[in-house]
């Protein structure tokens, strides 16, 4: 038996609800890179220059890349959880 127009089953067909969009993953995944070329460089100033590398080149590799592997791990545990 074909449905009417009015019930509510021949209405659009149901949708999960969008999420908003997070910028903690590309957060993450920019701080990470970023504290990845920081170890790069540091590796190469010595090679490329004769000199050493700069006191803010350590900074931002020891900050940049655990922060940006704590928050890609901590985006992944909390986007997996079902919603109920």
């Amino acid at each position: 038996m074909p449905e009417s127009p009015a019930s509510p089953s021949a209405a659009a067909p149901h949708r999960s609800p969008r999420r908003t969009p997070n910028i903690a993953l590309p957060l993450a995944l920019g701080l990470f890179t970023i504290g990845l070329l920081a170890i790069v460089a540091i590796f190469l100033t010595p090679i490329l220059s004769d000199a050493k590398p700069g006191l803010w080149l350590y900074l931002v590799a020891m900050v940049a890349t655990p922060a940006g592997l704590l928050l890609a791990i901590g985006f992944t545990l909390w986007s997996g959880r079902r919603v109920r």
